[in-house]
């Protein structure tokens, strides 16, 4: 059977992109991803490139390079991710101080700009100039996943990769290859997990203890409506990394290896994007809930999204569309985590990522120089070593 230099488990937009690097670099690459359509949280994202937001030297870098990766993808890939730059409104609760709200993105990289809540209504008329104290803006990169995701998979394909659907259920100790769900071995001489959500649970397979964790994601995708959406609007005020440092704690870290709890309490973000051909994404709930194959209430999820998105852009509030689940990764310090997993030769990581759509483009090509033996300075910083749970069970 054929080995591989380098199979890639997970095809959404992680898998994909640095697939496509590998290649480029002459590496033999293997792609398997379990569904023949995208279905996890490329999928159901929205796809905006937060270029302005890295608030250290790290961040600030990788974010600068990746607009710059996305100015010239489509042309490199041949293919339209339909980038576009525009405008992004945080909208502040009408009960709430916007100069207090507004504070902490002073460390931004571009800090957004506070609005009134006149100026706000004016860059995005469907708002509810009732339900906010005011907004911030920034310009916002945007793409659509899955026309990206797909844009990097078939010019990986157009090098001589090869991509296979497969549901990867075993990692070997030590790694001669992967098993699969319908009981076929692929052969690599080395793995790399870009399996999102089900990173954590596929590399424990293996022995690997890691900082890796999920929420459960819940989104309202809307068919092609003629409401029209000109801003990207999400709330300014942050309720995810609260979520994440509260899921992370080490009292809480040891119930991730236990299904059937939920540690934290779910939070909801109240925010929508419309894409070019005219269809939304709301949304979005996220649950902790440490067990992968977790069951929510999707009716009752579409309805508690529906109720708050409402508030502030009434006009989404009775929009046909179907609400989706799926899994988002994140990691303790909301870094990504890259490179070789400790203690086991021959199995890599590249998840965990809190802004993808910035930060992927970057550190795929970044990870790609790096495999082929040469110094990188910044795949080390992301390192799982910086953990000190990262260890072999």
């Amino acid at each position: 059977m054929k080995s591989y230099d380098w199979i890639v488990v997970g095809g959404g937009l992680t898998g994909a992109a640095v697939s496509y690097e590998l290649i480029k670099k002459g590496f033999s690459v293997l792609l398997l991803e379990q569904d023949k359509t995208l279905q996890g949280a490329t999928r159901y994202s929205y796809g905006g490139i937060a270029y302005w937001a890295g608030t250290i030297a790290l961040t600030r870098q990788l974010c600068a390079e990746g607009i710059e990766r996305h100015r010239i993808l489509s042309a490199e890939l041949d293919a339209d991710t339909q980038f576009r730059e525009l405008d992004l409104l945080l909208t502040i609760n009408a009960d709430h101080d916007p100069e207090i709200v507004a504070a902490p993105y002073a460390t931004c990289a571009i800090p957004p700009r506070l609005l009134s809540v006149e100026a706000a209504c004016e860059m995005e008329p469907l708002l509810n100039r009732d339900a906010i104290a005011g907004a911030l803006t920034v310009r916002h990169g945007h793409v659509h996943p899955h026309a990206i995701a797909q844009a990097y998979r078939q010019a990986f394909c157009r090098l001589g990769g090869v991509q296979q659907v497969a549901q990867v259920t075993q990692l070997g100790n030590p790694v001669s290859g992967i098993l699969t769900a319908t009981g076929e071995t692929y052969y690599g001489g080395k793995i790399l997990i870009c399996a999102g959500g089900f990173s954590r649970a596929l590399l424990k397979t293996a022995g690997i203890a890691m900082r890796l964790y999920f929420t459960h994601a819940e989104v309202i995708e809307t068919p092609p409506v003629e409401v029209q959406l000109r801003t990207l609007v999400m709330p300014a005020e942050a309720t995810r990394l609260p979520l994440e440092t509260q899921s992370t704690t080490l009292e809480v870290d040891r119930l991730w290896d236990e299904p059937g709890h939920e540690p934290v309490p779910p939070i909801i973000e109240a925010g929508a994007i419309q894409f070019l051909d005219g269809s939304l994404r709301i949304g979005q709930i996220s649950r902790v809930l440490t067990d992968i194959h977790a069951q929510v209430d999707s009716t009752q999820s579409e309805a508690e999204i529906r109720t708050q998105v409402g508030k502030r852009l009434p006009a989404l509030t009775h929009l046909p569309g179907n609400c989706y689940h799926c899994l988002v990764a994140f990691t303790a310090d909301q870094l990504p985590l890259i490179g070789d997993c400790p203690n086991i030769e021959g199995i890599y990581i590249f998840s965990g990522f809190s802004s993808p759509f910035a930060l992927v483009p970057p550190l795929a090509e970044r990870f790609a120089y790096w495999a082929t033996g040469r110094e990188d300075e910044i795949i080390p910083q992301l390192s799982p070593l910086r953990f000190a749970k990262d260890s072999v069970l």
